[in-house]
């Protein structure tokens, strides 16, 4: 089969727009901008200067990286635009701002966050699933917040609804560093296409 080295240039941080109630959270976030910037890699994130997400990008910023934000008009009033980053980009739909951010990262780094990060997270790990794409998926385990979700996933390969191959499509770092080399690491893609019917879980 046809290899092909999947090179990661920009990434992706998936993450709250709140700061949590563990000072733990804040510090992680800053400390994966300052990483991302330190490894000479561009961000790309949902574009508010709130929460999580607001840290991780002024760290970015900071560092000096190319930071940029993509921001759907209906969160407007929810999340506030970040005025500094190197572009804000402004879209529709959150199905648009996904897209886009697909489009525009090499790896995705997955912070903690709610409802909406976990919505992110799924789609773009069901994606890798599906081998729509062979990007680097990488979750940030802060003080063991994913600890519970991965213990999940391990039980839906036990009861045999997620292929042990698949369930591995997710890493997990530690800390940022950690996070960072994961992506940088990479993935190698086997140029393997999803056949009719084939069973991918």
């Amino acid at each position: 089969m046809k290899q092909s080295i999947h090179v990661v240039g920009r990434v992706a941080v998936y993450c709250g727009s709140a700061d949590g109630n563990d000072p733990a959270f804040r510090t992680e976030a800053v400390a994966l901008g300052e990483a991302i910037a330190a490894a000479g890699l561009g961000l790309v994130y949902g574009g508010a200067n709130v929460g999580l997400m607001g840290a991780v990008a002024d760290a970015a910023l900071g560092g000096g990286a190319e930071v940029i934000g993509v921001l759907p008009q209906l969160l407007a009033g929810h999340e506030i635009a970040h005025r500094g980053l190197t572009r804000l980009e402004t879209v529709e739909t959150m199905h648009e701002r996904k897209a886009r951010m697909v489009a525009l990262a090499d790896a995705f780094l997955i912070l903690p966050g709610g409802y909406g990060t976990l919505d992110e997270l799924l789609e773009i790990i069901t994606w890798s699933q599906l081998r729509i794409h062979a990007k680097p998926c990488v979750l940030v385990n802060t003080r063991g917040y994913w600890d519970g979700l991965l213990a999940f996933l391990d039980s839906i390969v036990t009861a045999g609804f997620l292929k042990p191959e698949n369930r591995a499509l997710l890493q997990v770092g530690q800390d940022a560093e950690e996070a960072i080399q994961l992506a940088l690491r990479g993935r190698v893609s086997f140029g393997h296409k999803r056949q009719e019917g084939e069973h991918l879980d």
